[in-house]
């Protein structure tokens, strides 16, 4: 074999030998670093007490019942999924230095229990406590293969529920399903798109945010309403729209040689739009659901999320993403801005 051929192949194994690319958690920071860059907690002498945040609030137990009582987490906060330290960590922590990132500077989260985990799209519009947008989702089936997106709008006014799930007759306000296909949609084609709504899972959900989530002691949860929802076709009107194919010739690369897009089983592709402007604030929820059809037939792409120049009632407000996404922030800490952080971090840092 010639030597330069060997190099090459030599130089490539090196490059992508498992120690280039595998990755742990930082148990004081929790995040992904290369296993190569981290040190097993167990086999060096490092004391941790200066992680402790007894009294701060910055962590809690989670509760099974409401008979017991709501307490913080013993010893220093870390990740205690994560067995390993950061190089980075470790230094400012054998220097009785608070590492910039590291949990215990108020950025823990805690565990997603099971409660929270594989919701819905429609599930998650349920359980949160604040409604921060309109969206309207567009299923579009061919003669095999199905592909979904959904244009989520700014809404102007955040609405703080008290009672969850909210009565089906609003989701109607929230939530719009345009399907699109040779044929009227299936239950088949419902168990292929995120839109169905299992009501013991919400309720499960609910029951585990109200026993543990800080914003969430006051909820009162309406079994009522759940039972209301079905659990074979999406909770809102379904807009029928017959096409023979799911592509848009306008918007389709000459590149692009597949005759139709998405999958032909199991849950289909879904992608999430963003689109925000003060011109939206009074548009009604038809109106809404023309601009998001005539976005995604211009090949709209996906747009990132603005704010106005006075973001203080929304984006100053450390509750908002914990009552927001609930599932990323299940005991309601961690949230941006809050005013018992330790040494404050940017919005930009933090996120």
């Amino acid at each position: 074999m010639p030597h330069c051929v060997k190099k090459i192949i030599n130089d490539f194994c090196e490059a992508t030998k498992p120690s280039k690319f595998e990755e742990a958690g930082c148990a004081v920071c929790g995040a992904l670093t290369l296993q190569t860059e981290l040190f097993d907690l167990g086999s060096i002498n490092i004391n941790m007490s200066m992680l402790n945040t007894a009294g701060f609030g910055f962590t809690r137990k989670e509760r099974k019942n409401s008979a017991e009582p709501i307490s913080e987490l013993d010893g220093p906060t870390i990740d205690t999924s994560c067995h390993r330290i950061g190089i980075s960590c470790k230094d400012k922590v054998r220097h009785k230095k608070m590492p910039k990132f590291a949990l215990a500077r108020g950025l823990w989260l805690g565990e997603i229990p099971d409660e929270l985990q594989q919701l819905s799209f429609a599930e998650k519009l349920l359980i949160g406590r604040v409604r921060h947008n309109q969206c309207v989702v567009r299923v579009g089936k061919g003669m095999h293969k199905m592909i979904a997106n959904a244009v989520a709008f700014e809404h102007p006014m955040q609405k703080i529920y008290t009672v969850l799930p909210p009565p089906i007759e609003e989701m109607d306000e929230v939530l719009a399903f345009i399907f699109t296909g040779p044929c009227q949609p299936t239950e088949d084609d419902f168990h292929r798109i995120p839109l169905l709504v299992r009501r013991n899972k919400v309720a499960k959900a609910l029951e585990w945010l109200k026993l543990n989530h800080r914003d969430y002691a006051d909820l009162e949860i309406s079994y009522k309403n759940l039972e209301s929802y079905p659990e074979d076709s999406p909770p809102v009107v379904i807009n029928y729209r017959h096409s023979a194919t799911n592509k848009i010739p306008e918007a389709t690369s000459v590149h692009d040689v597949e005759l139709e897009h998405g999958t032909e089983e199991g849950i289909c592709p879904f992608t999430v739009h963003t689109l925000t402007s003060e011109e939206y604030d009074t548009t009604s929820i038809e109106t809404l659901k023309a601009m998001a059809a005539k976005h995604l037939d211009d090949g709209g792409k996906v747009l990132a999320i603005g704010h106005s120049k006075e973001p203080q009632s929304i984006w100053r407000n450390p509750k908002l993403y914990p009552q927001m996404f609930p599932w990323l922030f299940p005991y309601g800490l961690g949230g941006i801005g809050h005013e018992r952080q330790r040494h404050k971090l940017s919005d930009a840092e933090h996120k």
